[in-house]
């Protein structure tokens, strides 16, 4: 059961910096001491995983399941540490301060990384703490790191299309590539900044009550360190291509379904296994956030699973999976509290067993309320249950400004109108609903912030089934205020969200 409290949703790479795109730096520090001053008890993150152009730089399309995001690793704190001189960060380009403008910030960053590495090979003393970060992260480092330079050597190719004895790994792939070791030493300390940092911002929070709500996408992409590492727990062919991927069929989100492209589990094997990869994920995961919210939950009940080579998510199956067998092993080794059941979209009764069963805390969006004219709705407020995480909107959602002045039709809005027993305005909604949540029954309450900022659509974090403009929105520095702190505290504090601090101090 989790604590009644509250918190705000924030990706790393929405907060301010001078360098592009936000990172683990100063302004995340700032920003817990935010959070802390409002007393709000959980930051929630998207993955931490990296990114890549070629895939909309979403964060839900790594090349690992693993390794953190070099982009996110803060400038500032390299020259703290002694990797970077000041002088080489005081002129960045001219980034634009509102979004992330990834092309530009690439370069840029990796650059200044590169610097921090040839720093690095002078420093006697921080090669001991590397080589102990090394043994520890072995099972997936090493995997990452080569696969990380033998793309790099292919240009960029995926691992499909590198010849046979690298694709299928039948040699030694040092063996193959040769003079690489020192990109993959590079590639390796990359993982240790970010990890170092990481790890630092996370005490600092937790030393402040702030727990972390991270983000774990059941799937993995086709193009991966982790696909090319275990070939065996995936549906693929002789050639190492997916024989089927993963996607949902029509929803909310999409007409013609979301075809994601992912290859597909071969849950036989992992159940032959003890589910040993899927474990091991988990574990990294709950070393770096205190609670794991589990991307399309339903996943694990049955998957939607679609031939390769269609190309619209229609014509899929859907295929069961050893959920109780799963869920009961990974319960012994962690509490129910650790983890989030993101159980949006198309929830078949089978779902519903599985979450009761076992308890897992299930999310509710406030914006997907009032669709229709049903008193029962499980997504208003007073049908909630405690054991609930709700949500004003998600970060596939448009803010609640921009839903309510470009989605929502006149019925809508007369339904809102009438819940709220008044009429109120687009930029006033977004504080409306947030009070809602956090009066209403459910434990915990998660709002994005550009809902406390009460933005607009030009705020949007991510449009499901496109591919441009997603990821980019940046708070930018000064934007959040005394006022949205006050107005936020008082929400938390009226409506009883931080009784969660005399408990603590009294333990």
């Amino acid at each position: 059961m989790h604590h009644r409290g509250s918190g705000i949703l924030l990706h790393i790479t929405s907060l301010p910096s001078p360098y592009g795109i936000g990172d683990l730096g100063p302004s995340a520090y700032q920003f817990a001491d935010f959070l802390a001053q409002t007393k709000q008890r959980y930051w929630q993150i998207l993955p931490l995983n990296p990114t890549d152009q070629a895939y909309g730089n979403s964060p839900y399309s790594s090349p690992s399941a693993f390794a953190g995001n070099p982009l996110l690793i803060s400038p500032e704190l390299l020259v703290r540490s002694g990797f970077l001189k000041k002088e080489e960060i005081e002129n960045p380009p001219l980034f634009p301060m509102e979004r992330c403008d990834f092309t530009s910030v690439i370069p840029y960053k990796s650059g200044l990384l590169g610097l921090a590495y040839q720093a690095f090979k002078t420093m006697g003393g921080e090669r001991e703490r590397y080589e102990i970060f090394c043994r520890e992260n072995e099972e997936w480092l090493e995997d990452f790191a080569l696969f990380a330079v033998i793309k790099k050597q292919f240009n960029g190719t995926a691992r499909t299309e590198w010849e046979k004895g690298l694709r299928d790994r039948e040699i030694n792939p040092l063996e193959k590539i040769k003079n690489v070791q020192d990109e993959v030493e590079r590639e390796k300390f990359f993982q240790y900044l970010f990890f170092t940092q990481w790890f630092s911002l996370k005490d600092y929070c937790n030393k402040k009550g702030i727990e972390w709500i991270g983000d774990t996408p059941i799937y993995v992409s086709d193009d991966s360190a982790d696909v090319w590492a275990h070939p065996d727990i995936f549906r693929l062919d002789e050639e190492k291509r997916p024989l089927f991927v993963a996607g949902v069929p029509p929803d909310y989100f999409s007409k013609t379904g979301q075809l994601w492209g992912n290859p597909t589990f071969r849950w036989d094997r992992l159940q032959e296994t003890g589910y040993s990869w899927w474990f091991r994920r988990i574990n990294h995961n709950l070393h770096l956030f205190d609670i794991l919210r589990i991307d399309h939950f339903r996943g694990f009940v049955a998957y939607w699973e679609i031939p390769s080579g269609e190309k619209t998510a229609m014509n899929g199956r859907w295929m069961e999976v050893p959920v109780f067998e799963f869920f009961t092993a990974l319960l012994q080794k962690y509490p129910v509290r650790s983890f989030i059941a993101e159980d949006l979209g198309f929830i078949t009764p089978d779902v519903k067993e599985v979450i009761n069963r076992f308890g897992f805390p299930g999310m509710r969006v406030l914006q997907f309320a009032f669709g229709a004219d049903q008193p029962d709705h499980p997504y208003l407020p007073h049908n909630f249950i405690p054991n609930t995480i709700v949500y004003t909107g998600t970060h596939d959602n448009n803010t609640t400004r921009g839903w309510f002045e470009n989605e929502t039709t006149l019925q809508e809005r007369e339904r809102i109108f009438r819940y709220l027993g008044k009429e109120v305005s687009s930029r006033q909604l977004p504080v409306e609903l947030i009070r809602l949540a956090m009066m209403s029954i459910a434990n915990t309450v998660v709002i994005p912030l550009q809902d406390v900022l009460s933005l607009g659509e030009e705020a949007r974090m991510n449009r499901p089934s496109t591919s441009l403009g997603n990821w980019e929105w940046r708070l930018q520095p000064n934007q959040l205020t005394s006022s949205h702190a006050e107005t936020l505290l008082e929400l938390t504090t009226t409506y009883g969200r931080c009784a969660w601090i005399e408990k603590e101090k009294n333990l």
